[in-house]
């Protein structure tokens, strides 16, 4: 028996519905601001340079955001599976081009909003904008939390860190992007698994 079709609104509005209270026009509302895309392993959402076009919910797979530097080096910003949100968001605002590349590290099903649909939900629905700004003060109290950690946590407390708050990534993210995410070269995060797995 096939399969059904993966429905990418219905975990948009579980997500949207445990954090507002949300009637049935709202949701619909929602619907129509929103587009679906599939995207295939290594599929860029985004560019360096290009103003920033979407705010991107992950419904299933896993998206990271990143930037390479003059050597060429990949620094990794973020990871974000399943319910998480992706965007750069203060070049979205500002209509600046980005520095951030963001791309799928697993064949992943996406909802797209545009700036000016999502700025119309925020400002139509007011639970969501509420819901909204709880969320962006929650991120950038994450933020602050990720950037004292890589100025005084050792490498292996970077880790357990990750693996506390992100368990289910540590299996999923392949270590060269882990340990670039983590700030530390993939020898050092392999000694450090390698190290945990016999203790």
């Amino acid at each position: 028996m096939p399969e059904p079709p993966f429905d990418s609104f219905e975990v948009l509005r579980v997500y949207m519905t445990t954090r507002a209270a949300l009637t049935a026009a709202d949701l619909e509302y929602v619907r129509r601001l929103f587009a679906p895309r599939r995207l295939k392993k290594g599929e860029v959402v985004q560019q360096a340079g290009e103003v920033p076009r979407y705010q991107v919910f992950v419904a299933r797979g896993c998206l990271r955001s990143y930037v390479i530097d003059p050597r060429g080096n990949v620094h990794i910003v973020s990871f974000a599976p399943e319910n998480w949100w992706l965007a750069d968001t203060a070049h979205f605002l500002s209509g600046e081009p980005t520095t951030l590349f963001i791309d799928a590290i697993e064949a992943s099903d996406v909802l797209v909003a545009d700036q000016a649909g999502h700025q119309r939900m925020l400002d139509d629905i007011p639970a969501l904008g509420a819901a909204y700004r709880v969320g962006v003060q929650r991120l950038a109290a994450a933020r602050d939390k990720r950037i004292i950690s890589s100025l005084t946590g050792s490498a292996e407390e970077r880790y357990r860190d990750f693996g506390t708050r992100h368990p289910t990534l540590l299996q999923r993210v392949p270590q060269r992007m882990l340990a670039s995410y983590l700030g530390m070269t993939p020898e050092t995060l392999s000694r450090i698994r390698k190290k945990l797995a016999s203790s």
